[in-house]
């Protein structure tokens, strides 16, 4: 007598019959409706902010754009750049002191940078405006291709070791605290680098 293959036997009882599940219901196919397990995508959630957060950031992101700005013009020009220049557009903190270290260095080995650090990407990280120092921190691309340092004395490259490339994220934190003067403006007092980009 031929032998079934086993491989039929268990292939049959995978298909959804009820004879095949001990079911009183034996011999009735299941004509339950099919249900799908599939998930249902959703949107990434985008954080909302209240009016006087939004204006916060804006004005966070125009200084940030400001004080490096004035952070590259600087290196650009170690001998005329000045602490009060730098705060002035918006730098401060651990950040400012950083810069001051920079030019010394620059300074020093007779050194001056040209070409301009791009922001590629500016994303905000958080804000919050309630503490005694209102802050927003920041994550944003840099691209710093064109950027060169020099020599004072004949304007060839500094020979520089290697890169891990020309575009890195930084980690930012602005504040709302008084100038010089009294008056509030965000600055920039903190910039850390966080990988590439």
């Amino acid at each position: 007598m031929p032998r079934r293959p086993l491989l039929l036997t268990v292939a049959l009882c995978a298909l959804p019959l009820a004879a095949c599940n001990n079911s009183p219901e034996a011999g009735q196919p299941n004509t339950a409706p099919a249900t799908s397990t599939t998930p249902t995508p959703t949107a990434p959630s985008t954080p909302t902010y209240t009016s006087e957060e939004q204006a916060a950031i804006t004005a966070a992101k125009a200084r940030y754009a400001v004080a490096r700005a004035a952070a590259g013009a600087a290196l650009a020009q170690p001998g005329k750049a000045t602490r009060a220049a730098l705060e002035k557009a918006g730098n401060g903190g651990e950040w400012v002191n950083a810069i001051a270290d920079q030019i010394a260095t620059e300074q020093e080995n007779g050194w001056y940078q040209t070409g301009a650090a791009k922001i590629v990407s500016t994303a905000v990280k958080s804000v919050n405006l309630t503490s005694t120092q209102p802050e927003v921190r920041l994550t944003s691309c840099i691209d710093s291709t064109s950027l060169v340092t020099r020599y004072q004395s004949n304007g060839q490259p500094v020979p520089e070791g290697s890169s891990d490339g020309p575009r890195h994220k930084f980690q930012s934190r602005l504040v709302y605290a008084p100038d010089a003067g009294g008056k509030k403006m965000w600055f920039l007092v903190e910039e850390k680098v966080a990988g590439a980009c």
